[in-house]
């Protein structure tokens, strides 16, 4: 999500500043009183700081982002609209990918989370959500937590006090959180859920690019310069006012919802969308990292478009949990 201030110079997609390391160049070496020419520039190479054609601002490849991103929508869509059975795994790939993501990050820091259970134990949760619901759901965090930590049991006491937390982390983080979205889609009496789905990620949407619009046009005074410094109060103000908008619009055609339910669920997700948005950037500060990988050309990582998906599915369902008992 992205909140563009006009005198940050830099979109908050990729927002995480990290220092640029780059090679000293040679100073040239006086030989009594002749200096060497300097080595003529083969053909091919680019001057350093030259933006190659298609490149943005934030260092993107334009036309391929967008492209990537289309193609991700589309890949979503068809796993609801065409076929849902779909969707569920969709979020496997999705969760373990993520998974890979977080572990190669946080090794940086010296731990040593155990890939191959942490994915078992995503593919375990993101199953059990979609048979049995919300209850199996925290059996397989369980399951997956210890399953990871009798893994590193092999490497001694120690490893496991090390790698307690990062393991805890990735568990609850990636797959936990994201198994929320099978557990959305799960019809019950009255609705669809790959409604539900929708309107969820359209408040998402819609949040992102209501503050990137307010923020260019508005924008004026940082939000968390510390950790997201393209982040302004007037670009969060549009992000909660188009997800409120937008979300009374679609819950009620799709869902039949009254709108007063359909603001409240924007902006309660537009805020989580921004926070989510917020802490993994405040996790990439941290590690030193701009993106947590280069999977999808043009965006970064999987984890890089899910961080504020990941704080708003499981919020949405509580939400519509909450909505259902009311209404």
């Amino acid at each position: 999500m992205s909140y563009l201030d006009p005198r940050a110079g830099q979109t908050s997609g990729d927002d995480t500043s990290v220092p640029a390391y780059g090679y000293a160049e040679s100073r040239p070496q006086h030989l009594g009183d002749v200096t060497p020419e300097p080595a003529k520039r083969g053909p091919g190479r680019r001057r350093a700081g030259k933006q190659s054609k298609g490149t943005g601002r934030a260092g993107r490849n334009v036309p391929v982002s967008i492209a990537v991103g289309a193609a991700l929508i589309l890949l979503v869509l068809a796993s609801l609209l065409v076929w849902p059975p779909a969707f569920p795994g969709l979020i496997a790939v999705a969760a373990g990918a993520g998974v890979w993501e977080m572990t190669r990050a946080l090794k940086v820091t010296g731990a040593e989370p155990p890939l191959i259970p942490l994915l078992g134990g995503a593919l375990l949760m993101v199953g059990l959500a979609w048979h049995d619901g919300a209850d199996s759901l925290l059996v397989g965090l369980g399951v997956t937590v210890v399953a990871s930590l009798l893994w590193r049991l092999a490497d001694g006491p120690r490893a496991v006090r090390r790698d307690f937390m990062p393991t805890l982390l990735i568990a609850v983080y990636v797959p936990f959180l994201l198994s929320f979205a099978v557990l959305l889609q799960l019809p019950d009496a009255d609705t669809d859920g790959r409604w539900r789905i929708l309107c969820t990620l359209f408040a998402v949407v819609l949040s992102d690019t209501g503050g990137f619009v307010a923020g260019v046009f508005l924008g004026r005074h940082k939000m968390a310069p510390s950790i997201s410094p393209g982040k302004t109060w007037e670009g969060f103000a549009g992000s909660i006012c188009a997800a409120a908008i937008g979300s009374a619009l679609f819950l009620y055609f799709l869902l039949d919802i009254p709108s007063y339910w359909g603001l409240l669920f924007g902006v309660v997700l537009s805020v989580v969308a921004v926070i989510g948005d917020l802490a993994e950037s405040m996790l990439k500060r941290d590690l030193g990292l701009k993106d947590m990988s280069h999977l999808l050309p043009g965006h970064g990582g999987i984890m890089d478009r899910l961080d504020s998906i990941l704080f708003a599915v499981p919020t949405a369902y509580l939400l519509f949990a909450v909505i259902a008992h009311q209404l």
